[in-house]
């Protein structure tokens, strides 16, 4: 088993690969300019790696940027095989990037979150205090001292 900074500079050296053998090596069209690398994990034992990927666009492109990643699963595992120099090179499993959906959600929130302070904002913009400006009470005005109290002060 190997140790685990070298799983990691095999992951970086994955995603590096694979997003520049995108950008530059690949004229499949459904894997246009909208296809991002995130991220890439190497197992333990550098046999297995996961390769996440984002895509720019609606339902149809993303259907279609996976389709067009698994027919160049042997294309981009070549280009990691002969750029790590490993004894076995990592098969490559593509798995669509939750981080735009967790964003999308975290925007939503944030917008609920807005639009209630807007509407507190709104409801309080005329109100006024419930009390007196100054609610403490001093003596001399209109009580009597009690009992030990100098009147002076």
């Amino acid at each position: 088993m190997a140790d685990n900074a070298r799983a990691k500079r095999l992951a970086d050296l994955i995603r590096e690969v694979v997003a520049e053998k995108l950008h530059r090596g690949i004229k499949d069209p459904r894997l246009g300019t909208h296809v991002t690398v995130t991220d890439a994990r190497v197992t333990g034992d550098l046999r297995e790696a996961t390769v996440f990927y984002t895509v720019y666009g609606d339902d149809e492109d993303r259907k279609a940027a996976a389709a067009g990643l698994e027919s160049a699963k042997g294309v981009l595992r070549s280009a990691v095989g002969s750029a790590a120099g490993v004894k076995h090179t990592p098969s490559l499993t593509f798995v669509p990037d939750a981080l735009p959906e967790n964003a999308r959600t975290l925007d939503e929130a944030l917008a609920r979150a807005r639009a209630a302070d807007e509407e507190v904002r709104k409801a309080s913009s005329g109100a006024s205090y419930a009390g007196e400006a100054d609610p403490y009470r001093k003596p001399g005005e209109g009580q009597e001292p009690e009992d030990g109290e100098d009147e002076s002060v």
